[in-house]
């Protein structure tokens, strides 16, 4: 038996039931022995993991759910996946929460979203389904879980069609408390191919009334947007969104699609309006983030979490039969309105050995070598003098790796992965280039995972994340490399998950 390199259509939408356990526990034999994966982030036991789903707190616990399609690194019929945490860190796997096997998710359960309601979790999703002729009908859907999570479906759908003036690119149903009601925002198209936000609100989560399309830019937002979510940070809105064909002459971005957001000063449900919304700005200046999804926990933090990959690009761990991962959890906060991303302090639970670090930027010099395989948390603070080059997931001649510019004077930061690893995606270009706010002293806060880096600049004023596919596991060495200033850091290595 082989893996399936060639995924016909009737292939990727054979029903769950009529694979063999034989064939996943191949692809499970194969993934173990890959050197890309990952110790502390939510990635597929098999196949592909996409959108974060059902970000939630629920009877004492986080939840999380992710699509998932498991017998390949590809995008076939959808199913929910369900991981649990105490601590944000820690995900246990639970099991299939929603899987497509109604007559209204029959070709795929899509993105969603869920929120308390007294004793139970209620799961509200996009079911997709397929006609004889191949054509879509999205209907959004609604299920409940209990404290034992155990999931039962509603069996009527919740919202059997798009409104009218709109096409069935219809999906991604995000719930969120106003006022005395439930509202939810979803990701639309108009009959003329035009992306857009609509919002519903309803008071029993069964008698769902549109309030109308979303009012939060003039500008066009290409032919769709996906995955929006609006959550209110420092009690300011804030909308989260994947438009797809954007124009670059109105927001500059490389990715295939962006991941974006907009803040405004208020909300308007009367009027269906966030007011007086800031330009459009990339939540992720890097690579590989999008479909982000977000939500306001009753802890009081806004909390984040996206998935690091994109649609339409081939990974290099595909070969190996799985796809992706999801980013760690991040807190959004508002200053200067711009939106700050930062690890949440839960993270620090899984700092193990640790080194303090301090000199002077040199022409060359390695900084350290990573003893545990490019699994580290690194903190570094460089003064206002600073300009040079930090290189991780290198190797001992420094000729390949993962390359960080950064000049202070001229305030910005680039990522280069041209020579890190595997080339993918390269249609799209290999590095990215970020602009910074003017301040006193530069600093970094790096989360390496094997074949995934987030980077934190600046306190989370951006974030830039990169897959890296190293083709040797040894390249595990961090140069520092520049011409002036002084640094001072902090270096741990991290444990793995507990799961």
């Amino acid at each position: 038996m082989k893996l399936i390199t060639e995924w016909t259509t009737p292939l990727r939408y054979k029903p769950y039931h009529q694979w063999s356990t034989d064939y996943l526990d191949l692809l499970e034999s194969v993934i173990q022995k890959s050197s890309w994966r990952q110790a502390f982030h939510i990635q597929p036991k098999t196949g592909l993991l996409n959108d974060p789903n059902g970000f939630s707190f629920y009877n004492g616990k986080w939840h999380l759910f992710y699509q998932a399609y498991p017998f390949g690194p590809v995008h076939g019929v959808k199913s929910w996946y369900h991981m649990v945490s105490d601590n944000l860190v820690d995900w246990k796997q639970h099991d299939y929460a929603l899987l497509p096997d109604s007559p209204y998710d029959s070709h795929g359960v899509y993105s969603g979203s869920a929120i308390t309601v007294g004793e139970k979790l209620f799961l509200m999703y996009t079911g997709n389904v397929r006609d004889k002729n191949w054509e879509r009908h999205s209907y959004q859907l609604g299920a409940w879980m209990d404290s034992e999570m155990q999931v039962e479906k509603i069996t009527e759908a919740l919202i059997e069609n798009p409104p009218a003036g709109y096409t069935e690119e219809f999906r991604d149903p995000q719930l969120f408390r106003y006022q005395d009601n439930c509202l939810m925002a979803i990701g639309a198209q108009t009959e003329s191919g035009k992306g857009a936000v609509l919002v519903y609100q309803s008071k029993q989560l069964i008698d769902w009334e549109l309030l109308g399309e979303l009012d939060y830019t003039t500008e066009d937002m290409g032919f769709m947007v996906e995955c929006p979510n609006l959550v209110f940070v420092d009690n300011q809105p804030v909308l989260l969104f994947c438009p797809q064909g954007l124009d670059n002459e109105i927001t500059p971005y490389q990715n295939i699609y962006p991941n974006m957001y907009v803040i405004g000063s208020a909300f308007n449900k009367e009027t269906v309006s966030i007011e007086n919304t800031s330009d459009l700005i990339n939540l992720d200046e890097g690579f590989d983030v999008y479909a982000t999804q977000a939500f306001n926990a009753p802890d009081g933090r806004v909390l984040s979490v996206g998935w690091i990959g994109l649609p339409e690009i081939d990974y290099p761990s595909f070969e190996e039969g799985w796809a992706h991962c999801l980013s760690i959890v991040k807190e959004l906060s508002i200053k200067d309105q711009h939106l700050y991303q930062k690890p949440v302090i839960e993270m620090q639970e899984l700092r193990q050995h640790h080194e303090v670090l301090k000199g002077s930027v040199q022409e060359e010099n390695l900084l350290l070598s990573s003893p545990d395989k490019n699994v580290y948390e690194l903190k570094l603070e460089l003064d206002s003098r600073a300009s040079g080059s930090l290189y991780l997931f290198a190797d001992k001649q420094n000729k390949e790796g993962l390359k960080l510019s950064y000049n202070a004077k001229d305030d910005t930061i680039s990522m280069d992965r041209s020579k890190a690893g595997i080339p993918f995606g390269e249609g799209y270009g290999s590095i990215r280039t970020a602009s910074l706010k003017k301040q006193d002293k530069l600093t970094l806060h790096i989360f390496a995972d094997r074949s995934v880096c987030e980077i934190f600049v600046n306190d989370g004023y951006c974030v830039m994340t990169s897959r890296i596919f190293m083709k040797d596991p040894q390249q595990t060495h961090i140069f520092l490399q520049g011409f002036e200033g002084d640094y001072t850091g902090d270096f741990w290595t991290l444990r793995e998950m507990n799961e």
